[in-house]
């Protein structure tokens, strides 16, 4: 008995020393690993990367920039059924448990044990809590060093944070698969909506991709998905967070994904929303335009974009199709299977509703096409076979450049389409609708070109048309294409002129002009009509009829200093060299500085930067730029309206030309609509005034405009400089763009003048001479605009018979003093 009392004594005792060395060994582990423990107290201020979102200016989504696809979600904003889902996935006791769940530890235990030697990777037993310390702050290396790591994190984490906030930093770091992280962003790539949107098979979809969203795709593995979607909409049922019959609504619904794309999602939107990238790479850099969360509102009307770039793509293909058709983009053997290989090729994606097709068969009547399948969300290619017919008509256009049939219209489709041919197609309209199932030919154009269309008072760009196609070229024309503006020039020329004394009536000669540059080089600038020269002209006439030989003699007396000095105002170069031919366009810009060139002449001669951006708030909604700086006195009303003066805008900007000059430019360039190299834009039947610009050889067709509160600049060239023909002109091709695209744009808008600024005179001249009309002249005169004391005299030095015209009707002659009376009066007046 002593002796099993003994041995009892001894067991206990060793069991004693064996546990308190155990404890002792355990604590000492704890303490070693604690030692290098990252500092939790950084998940206080942690900020996530977030995606910068950018808006056009009517709040839509232009695009997302991002390296982690990611939305910041607080906690208060997530519904209760995401939560719930979330929860029943990962860790149903979660708001019970104090960082560490025991139970699934000793599961995951036994599990280990008996896979021990297998190679499977060990089961997960970790909360919510050891998640957020493993996400945070440790790494996803698979030892047992970790897992203590990440227990003792996640007991520290718990006593230092609340639940909620927890929860909310997972919820907005796990990863979810397609490149999204967050539930937010996920909500997003899966399904297109809103977080709140979410249906309950829809949220329990996202609650099981956590542990293995590669496994769970909704089209590689859609089977196996669909099974763990299930599963956690058995536990949601179990823990009575949904109710059977819901349960089993969510079991039987279909699991369908949107394919959401991550480039622009605003139609047409491509070059501005890649040069608003561009532009807060160079504002914040990298990290802050792909982690800072910024939300951008930018200056795009969307509206305006689809007008533009469909007058853009219309203009660069009517032209392209005048010259011919160079044939299929390349040849199929359509044995077996037609759509898997036309598939491969490579088509246009911003291009519709243009689309790839091959010809099945082909007669004199027709071609029988088959478009190109789509592909599915994992990539396969769909199944669907989709098949039209291109009629006669369809292929007119189709002039061969080479053959039998060459420069011919086509009599037969089997002309220019043959079995096995990879083309682009789209609807055939007829009296303005599409006719079901037939398609017309199409190719893309090698012509390209660029447009931009501004606010001419705010510098903020509506419009931007980089090219025919994004996907084809990121090149963006109308901000990286430095390009002779030829004529397009020429107003600025006019406006430095203007500015220093001459008045559309000024005469100066028209005829051959010889420069010596030195070195017996000689340069004979000549009129586009080689030849022909009026001899004496006004420059209203001179700048209507652009004459070349008047720029360059108005050139010589101005001097190309000056004219250089005027052109850095205007920003169209930065410095211009002092030759003469650049008087005539013969320097590069860009489309972007000509039309803020021209804006500024629109507006009154205030200077204006162009803009992409209106205003960028961080992550927290605080603004921390914003393009319109004027100075809003009154505007803050904390007390609200008590009778208290109007809010006064205060506009402390430069001015760059004289704001009558500016009339007088404008004046001018209106005749160049009315009657000169710009009419095509008559149709447009709204004040209008601009100017076209062919460069040297026709390698560039511009044209630069403006209304009242709109400007357009474009131009049209081969991205390789080669001339568009002997007889191509600004005034046939670009001209007709910005006629098609005004006529979108402001056909809901009053036909508004331009304004007269105080002190402008209107007086009736000869159109031809640029002296005073005599009474009675009713025909060849203009109204042209004077400062002070820049009117022709009276055509009766008596003031007896002369005659002025007032508010549109002829009147008695008046005195030089009158007239000043009148302006000296505040109501300007029109003489």
């Amino acid at each position: 008995m002593k002796f099993l009392l003994r041995f009892f004594g001894f067991l206990f005792t060793a069991g004693t020393i064996l546990f308190l060395a155990g404890l002792a060994a355990v604590a000492g582990l704890f303490w070693h690993f604690s030692k290098d423990l990252p500092d939790y107290s950084q998940l206080q201020n942690y900020e996530p990367p977030v995606m910068t979102r950018v808006h056009a200016a009517d709040g839509s989504l232009l695009g997302e920039f991002a390296k982690e696809r990611r939305l910041y979600l607080p906690i208060q904003a997530v519904p209760k059924l995401v939560i719930n889902a979330f929860l029943a996935a990962e860790d149903k006791n979660f708001y019970e448990h104090g960082g560490i769940d025991y139970t699934g530890m000793a599961r995951a235990g036994v599990s280990y044990i008996q896979n021990f030697g297998s190679n499977r990777r060990p089961q997960g037993a970790s909360t919510i809590t050891q998640q957020v310390a493993k996400n945070f702050l440790l790494t996803n290396e698979v030892s047992f060093t970790r897992k203590i790591k990440e227990a003792l994190l996640a007991m520290r984490i718990e006593r230092a944070y609340s639940k909620d906030k927890i929860l909310e930093l997972y919820l907005n770091e796990i990863y979810l698969g397609l490149g999204a992280y967050g539930i937010a962003a996920a909500s997003l790539v899966y399904f297109d909506k809103s977080v709140n949107e979410l249906t309950i098979s829809e949220a329990a979809y996202l609650a099981a991709l956590p542990k293995m969203p590669a496994s769970l795709h909704p089209v590689r593995n859609r089977a196996r998905a669909i099974e763990r979607r299930n599963y956690v909409i058995d536990r949601l049922q179990e823990n009575g967070w949904i109710t059977a019959a819901d349960a089993d609504k969510a079991r039987k619904d279909p699991l369908t994904v949107t394919n959401r794309s991550n480039g622009a999602h605003t139609f047409a939107g491509e070059y501005f929303s890649e040069e608003v990238r561009r532009d807060i790479f160079e504002r914040y850099g990298e990290k802050k335009l792909y982690e800072g969360g910024l939300s951008v509102r930018t200056t795009l009307d969307p509206k305006v974009q689809v007008m533009a770039r469909k007058a853009m793509v219309a203009g660069l293909v009517n032209y392209d199709e005048q010259q011919g058709y160079r044939g299929a983009i390349q040849k199929l053997d359509l044995t077996g299977d037609w759509g898997v290989p036309l598939a491969e090729i490579k088509s246009l994606s911003d291009i519709s509703p243009w689309r790839m097709a091959v010809v099945l068969e082909s007669n004199d009547q027709s071609a029988r096409i088959g478009f190109q399948p789509g592909r599915e969300l994992g990539g396969a290619i769909s199944k669907q076979r989709e098949t039209g017919i291109v009629t006669l008509e369809g292929v007119r256009w189709a002039r061969a450049l080479s053959g039998p049939y060459k420069g011919k219209t086509p009599t037969s489709v089997a002309q220019v389409l043959q079995p096995g041919d990879v083309i682009y197609a789209d609807p055939l309209f007829k009296d303005g609708k599409a006719v079901e199932g037939q398609y017309r030919l199409r190719q893309i154009p090698e012509l390209s070109g660029a447009m931009v269309a501004m606010d001419p008072h705010t510098g903020r760009v509506l419009a931007m048309v980089g090219g025919f196609s994004f996907d084809q070229s990121q090149f963006n024309r109308a901000t990286q294409a430095y390009r002779q503006p030829g004529s397009t020039f020429k107003p600025i020329v006019y406006s430095t002129a203007l500015d220093n004394g001459y008045t559309g009536s000024t005469v100066m000669i028209d005829g051959p002009i010889e420069i010596d540059q030195g070195q017996g080089n000689i340069w004979r600038p000549e009129n586009f009509s080689t030849g022909k020269y009026q001899g004496q002209v006004t420059l209203r006439n001179a700048l209507r009829l652009s004459l070349n030989t008047v720029t360059v003699r108005l050139a010589q007396e101005i001097g190309m200093p000056v004219i250089g000095e005027y052109a850095k105002r205007f920003g169209v170069y930065d410095e211009l060299p002092n030759y003469l031919a650049y008087a005539l366009g013969a320097g590069e810009t860009t489309v972007m500085r000509m039309a803020t060139a021209y804006s500024m002449i629109a507006n009154g001669g205030v200077r204006v930067k162009p803009t992409l951006i209106d205003r960028i708030q961080d992550r927290y909604g605080h603004t921390i730029f914003r393009h319109d700086q004027r100075e809003c006195r009154g505007c803050d009303a904390p007390e609200g309206w008590k009778n208290q003066p109007e809010p006064q805008l205060v506009d402390r900007r430069e001015r760059v030309l004289d704001a009558m000059t500016a009339y007088q430019i404008t004046s001018l360039m209106e005749g160049v609509i009315q009657a000169g190299t710009g009419t095509a834009l008559k149709d447009v039947g709204k004040p209008l005034a601009g100017k076209t610009g062919t460069s040297n050889e026709a390698k560039d067709l511009w044209f630069v405009g403006f209304s009242p509160d709109l400007v357009v600049g474009l131009y049209v060239g081969y991205d390789k400089p080669r001339s568009l023909g002997r007889n191509a002109q600004a005034g046939h091709t670009a001209a007709p763009i910005a006629r098609d695209f005004l006529k979108l744009a402001l056909a809901d808008k009053p036909a508004t003048p331009f304004k007269q600024p105080v002190g402008i005179r209107l007086v009736l001249v000869d159109a031809k001479t640029g002296l005073r009309a005599t009474p009675g002249q009713n025909r060849g005169v203009v109204l042209e605009a004077f400062k002070p004391g820049q009117a022709p005299p009276f055509y009766d030095p008596t003031l007896v018979a002369g005659t002025d015209v007032i508010d549109g009707t002829q009147q008695p002659g008046i005195s030089p003093d009158a007239d000043r009376a009148v302006m000296r009066s505040g109501t300007g007046g029109l003489y």
